[in-house]
């Protein structure tokens, strides 16, 4: 559970009058402390519908302990860097997000299916200034925190976490003036007992975007986990699992094109057992109520809904759960496959994280590659552990102090297969605690003193975009 440092006290969501407390503090922008590491990091206040809610300062995510709820992988490791300032930008004023997206949510009326996944190039590298249907998956999913794996987690996450988390990911966010959440349609977990309840809400949402004889229509985005993608009577169809009764139809063309760029990822799904496909589309809805994809890009995950790019990060990943480790899988966003960008992030070692980077044995053979490669890590302020496939594996650094301490800012071991880099440790730090039973007094920037009776909250947890399966103590 977070803790915040105001005035002289640390408080955190659950102690009782916190959001008395914020709401006083939110008109004179006062910046609470973190203090996942001495002396305090700044954070901000934000405000979302009635509620407030204390968010981390712009691009300061990597600054945070690895544990925290604030943390953020450095966005040089992952495709992050390329989009944020540009297709993603972070208002600190009023906290919402504007995305920018490289794909239509309207088209006009007459216009056949456009041609949905399109080559590598054009697709999916792009010169960072907006993102791809893939990239914006890639956002909200680790917004949404769900590209970590911590050992309380294991048997708890199913589609409800998923879908719940994801909608709480795209609160705040906005395009073109419109709020995500209007845009998105991600279906419930399903229930035989409230059926009929789920297909109503299931029609008020989407029906808003139902083509009328002429004009413009409208589009909207859709995250599915698929159930299957097969032949129907007229071309092939998506069935969506938790949405059994209402399939999304998509035109020959569109499943050729998917077939031939995502080849990779769809052959993973048939060859891994217990493997989740996640898919983002846009779609439109007929005046007749029939739902046509126009886009789409698929995602596979592991049976835990970690996502993979290959078999050998699904083996690494697999050690890592069966060890109890701690991680965070690094993600592409917009960037193409001969890229090089981070695996895996151990979020249990000490005094750094272990930055994991699992390499195909072509690719260090490639001059260019390995170039880049070395400068990736090396321009990391983290410790980096590499696995070079079809060599042996290194022996992965144990939890807590895996690596001494460097005499230098930076020390280079370098096996037959693997690379370790280690930084140098931070100073250790004591957290202040706040007993639990004493009213809140703090001093805001104005020097007014506040007094806030003890009055219970909820767990802001939600609303924070922190997992609910038990995240580490």
């Amino acid at each position: 559970m977070p803790q915040y440092k105001i005035g002289n006290f640390v408080v955190s969501p659950t102690d009782d009058g916190f959001q008395l407390l914020l709401a006083r503090l939110y008109p004179d922008h006062f910046r609470p402390l973190c203090m996942c590491r001495e002396p305090g990091l700044e954070m901000y206040i934000a405000r979302i519908g009635e509620h407030y809610i204390v968010k981390r300062m712009p691009d300061s995510g990597v600054e945070h302990a690895a544990d925290c709820d604030s943390y953020e992988t450095p966005a040089e490791l992952s495709g992050l860097g390329e989009v944020l300032g540009s297709a993603i930008q972070n208002n600190e004023k009023d906290g919402t997000t504007t995305l920018k997206f490289d794909f239509s949510l309207a088209k006009a009326s007459g216009n056949s299916i456009t041609p949905g996944p399109k080559s590598e190039s054009s697709s999916v590298r792009t010169d960072g200034r907006r993102l791809t249907a893939r990239g914006t998956l890639h956002y909200l999913y680790e917004e949404a925190k769900l590209n970590r794996w911590f050992p309380g987690m294991a048997g708890k996450r199913n589609w409800y976490v998923i879908y719940k988390h994801l909608f709480i990911a795209a609160d705040g966010k906005e395009s073109k003036g419109k709020p995500l959440g209007d845009m998105l349609y991600i279906p419930e977990p399903f229930s035989v007992e409230r059926k009929d309840e789920i297909t109503m809400r299931r029609v008020a949402q989407i029906t808003k975007i139902a083509a009328a004889p002429t004009g413009p229509r409208e589009l909207m985005l859709l995250i599915a986990e698929a159930k299957e993608i097969s032949e129907g009577r007229f071309g092939y169809k998506l069935i969506a699992k938790h949405l059994p009764d209402f399939p999304f139809l998509m035109d020959d063309e569109l499943h050729r094109k998917m077939m031939k760029r995502f080849s990779l990822e769809m052959s993973m799904f048939r060859a891994i057992e217990n493997s989740h496909l996640l898919v983002i589309c846009t779609f439109g809805l007929g005046y007749n109520g029939v739902a046509n994809l126009e886009e789409i890009a698929p995602m596979v995950t592991t049976e835990n809904w970690i996502p993979i790019e290959s078999m050998y990060e699904k083996d690494l990943i697999d050690m890592l759960t069966e060890k109890g480790r701690a991680f965070q899988k690094v993600l592409r966003y917009n960037l193409a496959s001969d890229v090089p960008v981070a695996s895996l992030i151990l979020l249990d070692t000490k005094p750094n994280s272990t930055v994991i980077y699992v390499v195909p044995q072509d690719r260090i053979e490639d001059e260019v590659y390995s170039k880049k490669l070395e400068e990736l890590i090396m321009g990391s302020s983290l410790d980096a552990w590499t696995w070079v496939v079809g060599k042996d594996m290194p022996e992965i650094p144990p939890k807590g102090y895996a690596l001494s301490a460097p005499s230098s800012p930076a020390r280079v071991v370098e096996t037959a297969a693997s690379k370790t880099v280690n930084r140098k440790p931070p100073a250790s730090v004591e957290k202040p605690v706040l007993p639990a039973t004493e009213p809140l007094a703090v001093e805001p920037v104005n020097g007014e003193i506040l007094d806030i009776p003890a009055i219970p909250i909820s767990e802001l947890s939600d609303a924070q975009g922190a997992d609910l399966e038990n995240l580490p103590e």
